[in-house]
């Protein structure tokens, strides 16, 4: 046996030892996935990788630049951090939208089906209209950990039928509302064709309402192939926003959706993505 390693079984066998530590920090000795994205990347199937050196070389023939704004944003080589909000749509949702559309980035929206989604069909619709990524956080916020499978259908399909009835499409991602999942949440998922995103950023913008203070904390945290968490529901969250937004430019990052952090790989059903 050779006594040096590879470099590519090397990295392949990191990201199953990453995985499986992730599994074990999550639920210390469940059996559901976990990956991160930028593992999930390197192991996606030889097709998706074809599909996307393809789509890359139409859009560099076209013209197309390669930022958030772009298809083609390809996070194997860019500097890629994803951008979520939690908990709406609210009335600081058409503000958000604004921000993001002048700063020419998408952001994936985690909606809330009660009081949220079912009141504010019109934010919805415009999440969808403007190319951001329409998400799944359940209809009314229950600890899914907590509940029985068929309450834990029934919080993620009404969101995705209301989310489908709205716009004409399902959300394929949801977030376990504070993060805690199992195999049983995992299994449900899966049956809905819903992925599981967690987070490594979070500014606890339910804590203040200090706008420097949730830029401070968010810009503390992000690093390459990160997911930020923030809420359109709270007041000093989208005042932060173009501070945010414009400091992770400076700083090399280009601000992308979550399936757009995961691509070539596409979001597998079941699967908890944790950077």
């Amino acid at each position: 046996m050779p006594k040096k390693m590879s470099a590519a079984r090397g990295q392949s066998i990191a990201g199953l030892l990453a995985a499986t530590s992730l599994v074990l920090a999550l639920s210390g000795c469940a059996t559901f996935d976990v990956t991160a994205p930028v593992d999930a990347r390197n192991d996606a199937p030889a097709a998706n990788v074809k599909d996307k050196d393809a789509q890359l070389a139409r859009d560099a023939k076209s013209g197309a630049k390669d930022d958030a704004a772009a298809d083609g944003v390809d996070c194997r080589k860019a500097k890629c951090v994803a951008l979520t909000f939690d908990a709406g749509p609210s009335e600081n949702t058409p503000r958000l939208l604004d921000i993001l559309k002048q700063e020419k980035v998408h952001a994936t929206f985690f909606m809330l089906g009660k009081n949220h989604v079912a009141d504010r069909p019109a934010e919805v619709k415009r999440i969808d209209a403007e190319g951001h990524e329409l998400a799944n956080h359940t209809w009314s916020h229950q600890i899914l950990t907590e509940i029985k499978p068929e309450e834990v259908k029934r919080e993620l399909s009404r969101v995705q039928d209301a989310v489908q009835e709205i716009t004409g499409k399902k959300p394929r991602l949801m977030r376990p509302p504070q993060g805690k999942t199992d195999e049983m949440v995992s299994d449900v998922s899966r049956d809905l064709g819903l992925a599981q995103v967690l987070w490594s950023v979070t500014a606890k913008d339910y804590q203040t309402t200090d706008s420097a203070l949730i830029t401070k904390r968010v810009l503390e945290q992000t690093k390459r192939d990160g997911v930020i968490l923030l809420h359109d529901i709270y007041k000093g969250t989208v005042p932060a926003v173009p501070g945010i937004i414009k400091e992770l430019k400076n700083r090399g990052f280009t601000i992308v959706t979550v399936s757009q952090l995961l691509s070539p790989a596409t979001p597998e059903p079941g699967m908890v993505y944790r950077p």
